[in-house]
């Protein structure tokens, strides 16, 4: 059976009464706290503050976004254990498998909650609006599947939000850089989670659950490049509205091979394989922030 649930490794070595919110938060699996950071470092780096200012920004953002995407997979879990617990990948989950019961996530979210704020609170008052605004999508992403084709836009929303997050927090100020950098997170994110939800294609199908994997089927890959080529046009906009050099868009020569080998490699009927190139985004990720730095050179 496919399934994403990492149970062994660290997570093993941890009392059997912890495990279980260990894997609530998928703290096993630390892709998507990635995922989460790494727009969040673009907008740093895209503001270009003082070296000590962008450090504090991104130690907090690299807390925040584990604390975050810890809380968003509960709220997930939480509206999703009933269809999960249909879903083959997705049965193991503490919520659907009843190793948790709602009560027990819901003050295990209370803690996350409480932490991210205190994160909130260090940064500036202009950020603190945009984060406490967040939390409308981090509530509203899980229903998206019940409701439209497009739910993988609205984690785009969700998940890139780290971008013009931090930007604000490290430039005070929102302008068309701000919205370009987003513009990307939400492009990139609405690739990458296209590719993530193929594992499910079949089993969402069954139980009527929506996906671009589903909308587009074998019309994928087409749509993949376009996501990413978009997602390449995006951030070189985001790199001239900042100002940045050309350095900057030679970078962005590694990030763009990067996202044309998963569209090359794309197997929609290989869960495993998606899976991987989902993971394959970190290293993209992290390109184009090297990207973001080689412009200010």
């Amino acid at each position: 059976m496919h399934t994403d649930i990492i149970a062994h490794g660290w997570v093993a070595r941890f009392p059997d009464r912890w495990r279980p919110y260990l894997l609530l938060a998928r703290l096993d699996r630390p892709i998507g706290a990635w995922l989460l950071f790494l727009p969040g470092l673009w907008g740093i780096l895209l503001a270009r503050t003082s070296p000590l200012e962008s450090l504090r920004l991104i130690v907090l953002f690299g807390i925040g976004s584990v604390v975050m995407r810890s809380a968003g997979c509960v709220v997930n879990d939480l509206w999703d254990r009933d269809i999960d617990r249909k879903v083959a990948r997705t049965a193991g989950r503490p919520l659907a498998s009843g190793a948790l019961q709602a009560r027990h996530a819901l003050l295990f979210l209370a803690l996350l909650l409480a932490i991210g704020l205190a994160i909130l609170l260090q940064l500036n008052p202009l950020s603190q609006v945009l984060g406490v605004a967040s939390l409308v999508l981090v509530g509203l992403y899980p229903l998206a599947k019940r409701v439209t084709w497009w739910p993988q836009l609205v984690m785009g929303f969700t998940f890139g939000y780290g971008a013009p997050l931090g930007f604000t927090a490290a430039a005070g100020r929102v302008d068309a850089a701000w919205a370009a950098i987003y513009l990307a997170a939400i492009l990139w994110d609405l690739g990458f989670d296209t590719i993530y939800a193929h594992q499910d294609r079949e089993d969402d199908a069954l139980i009527g659950v929506r996906s671009t994997a589903r909308l587009f089927g074998d019309r994928t890959r087409p749509f993949l490049a376009a996501c990413y080529v978009a997602t390449m046009a995006a951030l070189a906009l985001a790199g001239w509205l900042a100002g940045l050099g050309p350095w900057f868009y030679l970078a962005l020569i590694l990030p763009a091979a990067l996202l044309a080998r998963q569209v090359a490699m794309l197997d929609i009927d290989d869960p495993a394989l998606c899976l991987r190139l989902f993971r394959a985004n970190r290293e993209v990720g992290l390109a184009v922030g090297l990207a973001i730095l080689a412009g200010w050179l």
